[in-house]
């Protein structure tokens, strides 16, 4: 739920950020700016294979990587399906309220 709720506040201060500097192409760099997280974890997760874990064989080698990908992407998606939406329902909520005369 914390890590929901941190994407959703960078997400919409990222946004509000392009959108002060006229980028109006916020779609995929809303869902990207949260979603890059997985790179991070993933990135993490083969240091962590390398200098902490003593895995003995290729396939025991195999299943963490394996693993450990799915759970990158899984957070990777819900961290940027959860800014997308976020930013979404503030880009409505912020042009909504603009007079169009």
């Amino acid at each position: 739920v914390l890590i929901g709720v941190t994407s959703q506040l960078i997400a919409v201060i990222m946004c509000y950020l392009r959108l002060a500097g006229e980028d109006h192409r916020w779609w995929w760099k809303a869902f990207l700016d949260t979603a890059s997280v997985a790179v991070w974890l993933f990135g993490y997760s083969l240091w962590y294979l390398c200098f902490r874990l003593s895995l003995v064989g290729i396939l025991p080698i195999i299943v963490y990587l394996t693993y450990m990908a799915m759970m990158s992407l899984a957070l990777g998606l819900y961290c940027g399906s959860v800014s997308f939406i976020t930013v979404f329902w503030f880009n409505r909520c912020i042009y909504s309220a603009v007079k169009i005369d």
